[in-house]
């Protein structure tokens, strides 16, 4: 058997930049135990499969895998996966909507850029989160700590983000997927994001993250469209927006490498 598979940097218009996600088109579901083994041989942040739908308002369903486990939902990958429609599948359609175990995902083009519609997970306030988390995370202070899918920890500047220094092993053991965040410099805010647990130590750039970082950051700054950038060392932006119950994620991709796997 054959795949083809495709590599694309999403959140960049810069090559090398943004987080890569291997994209891989299939005609019908390949065994689970399978999927995984293939993002784990790729071992990049997420492995993304998609298979036309037979859902009711869906064209493809799709299923993301980091290297250890199956997630719910991911940006990136889902920004990388209709960059491989439009541009190198050439789809005519100005949208594509897909299936997923977060509901249904619509990306649209516009411009250069490609725009999410993203469910909106408002983080509330939590005391219940590691006692030694700020030693874990390596920051001085933690502003304060919010949960919804993944825990969200709020840091004074853009400065403690950019010098937070984890100890992953330690992060590891708490199971916790960890985002960093606070007002940024020249974008409204910045963000890192942590997922020893899944395999990722660090995400260069999270899309799904910001499905609870912009209704987290609207609330603060009382602003529905904003800019954000992730501060890996890769780097990455993102166009922001809060519309209700749904979030809008938007940045551009550029394609790297397209390949074949033989199995």
């Amino acid at each position: 058997m054959k795949l083809r598979i495709y590599q694309v940097d999403a959140f960049t218009t810069k090559l090398f930049g943004g987080n890569p996600a291997a994209v891989v088109p299939l005609k019908k579901w390949l065994a689970d135990d399978l999927m995984q083994k293939l993002a784990m041989e790729n071992n990049l942040a997420e492995t993304v499969f998609f298979v036309p739908s037979e859902k009711k308002g869906a064209e493809y369903d799709i299923r993301w895998f980091t290297p250890l486990v199956e997630i719910n939902l991911c940006g990136h990958a889902t920004l990388a996966s209709a960059y491989v429609l439009f541009e190198i599948l050439k789809s005519k359609k100005r949208k594509v909507v897909f299936g997923s175990k977060s509901g249904l995902l619509t990306v649209r083009r516009k411009k250069e850029k490609l725009l999410m519609d993203f469910p909106s997970w408002k983080p509330e306030r939590t005391s219940e989160y590691p006692a030694d988390l700020a030693s874990i995370l390596g920051v001085k202070e933690i502003v304060g700590v919010y949960r919804n899918r993944d825990l969200l920890v709020e840091l004074n500047s853009e400065e403690d983000v950019i010098n937070a220094a984890p100890d992953f092993s330690a992060l590891k053991k708490t199971g916790e997927l960890v985002m960093i965040t606070a007002p940024g410099n020249k974008v409204d805010f910045v963000s890192r994001f942590f997922g020893p647990s899944a395999g990722i130590d660090e995400d260069p750039v999270t899309g799904s993250a910001h499905s609870q970082l912009i209704p987290f950051w609207s609330e603060k700054l009382g602003k529905t469209v904003m800019s954000a950038r992730q501060l890996s060392s890769r780097g990455g932006e993102l166009h922001c927006e809060q519309q209700g119950e749904r979030v809008i994620i938007g940045g551009s991709c550029m394609f790297y490498m397209e390949g074949v796997i033989k199995i």
